[in-house]
């Protein structure tokens, strides 16, 4: 898997507020990466499998980067095995 982008990701820095709890419905698997944002959450898009947490680290890698942020801050709060996932913003430190 590339590194993504950056002009192909939307910008997402508006999320970068310590406790912001970001709602993503994740595609694993899919043939390129991409983040879609609406109203009911963020769609994420990664080529990685869902094995061993891969899709996983891939979609708060990719969230991160769209964020501006280092991948470290997105703490993931629920939905370890499911599509739908929750990150959390934390002010790292």
């Amino acid at each position: 898997m590339g590194k993504p982008k950056r002009k192909n990701l939307p910008d997402l820095s508006d999320l970068a507020v310590t406790g912001a709890r970001i709602a993503v419905k994740v595609t694993p698997g899919a043939s390129s990466n991409s983040i879609l944002r609406s109203e009911a959450g963020l769609k994420v898009a990664v080529t990685a499998v869902p094995e061993n947490g891969k899709a996983t680290e891939a979609v708060r890698r990719l969230l991160a980067k769209a964020m501006g942020v280092a991948a470290s801050r997105l703490e993931l709060h629920q939905g370890a095995s499911s599509r739908n996932k929750i990150f959390v913003y934390t002010a790292g430190g």
